[in-house]
């Protein structure tokens, strides 16, 4: 049995503990038997697989590699990813480059099945990085398991700063960041905006997202995360909006159950 992380309560108070103990539970957690099993395999057949369909032929291998960039769910959508894997990136029409979901383009990146590309899973660095976010994203799915804002903050930990931190424009941060889920749950949970919000149109989109962003920072920016101190800051936010909203909803499920009890 693989260890499962300790979260003592909801919102702040279960984050702050968590920040306290993630070294701690991170390494109990990938020491488990069962995470240890995964990463073996991984290291001793990795190299043998030359192509995107040797990769997802193997369930084992096609787990840990699409588990390292938080995409574990797609695990029985084989055509998919062998199709994001074998286009690669380096054309317009490759698959993962026509997709909002950034993931899938680094998925594609990290092992270089595509045109032009230098396969990498003879790499041992490469693949040490395959096994490090592999390990990472585990301990954050198996916190989610208990607490899913617990997971986003994690996340947010990590991928907040870094593209922040990209020589890119603001509006290819913004689209970059409102393309990767939990990113995108996090800042419409923190700025209060619709759960259709993203229905609309994805120009309108990104002027709400500046928009509100300054109202709340005073900077309407991607850039500004690459403060810890603002990444900090934000995920506050984030964890006590969604305690509220979680308290809302159960004061709205015990009024609801109080007036059919008062019916009846």
């Amino acid at each position: 049995m693989s260890y499962q992380p300790v979260i003592p309560s909801t919102g702040l108070v279960g984050w702050r503990f968590l920040q306290r103990t993630h070294e701690a539970q991170f390494e109990a957690f990938n020491a488990s038997s069962q995470i240890q099993r995964e990463i073996d395999y991984f290291n001793e057949n990795i190299g043998d697989m030359r192509s995107a369909e040797d990769l997802v032929k193997n369930r084992r291998l096609l787990g840990v590699a699409l588990g390292a960039f938080g995409l574990q769910d797609d695990i029985d959508n084989r055509y998919f990813i062998q199709r994001i894997l074998s286009d690669g990136t380096s054309s317009d029409d490759a698959l993962a480059n026509k997709l909002t979901d950034e993931r899938y383009r680094k998925l594609s990146e990290a092992f270089g099945f595509g045109p032009g590309a230098a396969v990498t899973t003879g790499f041992s660095e490469n693949m040490n990085d395959i096994v490090a976010q592999y390990q990472t994203h585990s301990f954050e799915v198996s916190v989610g398991e208990q607490d899913d804002t617990m997971r986003i903050a994690l996340y947010a930990q990590r991928e907040l700063g870094e593209l922040a931190d990209k020589d890119i424009s603001e509006d290819t941060k913004w689209f970059s960041l409102m393309g990767l889920p939990p990113l995108r749950s996090m800042f419409e949970t923190a700025l209060g905006l619709p759960s259709a919000f993203g229905q609309i149109d994805i120009d309108q989109q990104l002027k709400v997202f500046r928009e509100k962003t300054r109202a709340i920072t005073g900077d309407d920016t991607v850039s500004q995360f690459s403060d810890p101190a603002m990444v900090e800051k934000f995920t506050t936010l984030y964890l006590a909006r969604s305690q509220i909203a979680e308290m809302n909803v159960a004061n709205s499920s015990s009024a609801n159950a109080l007036t059919l009890l008062q019916s009846s």
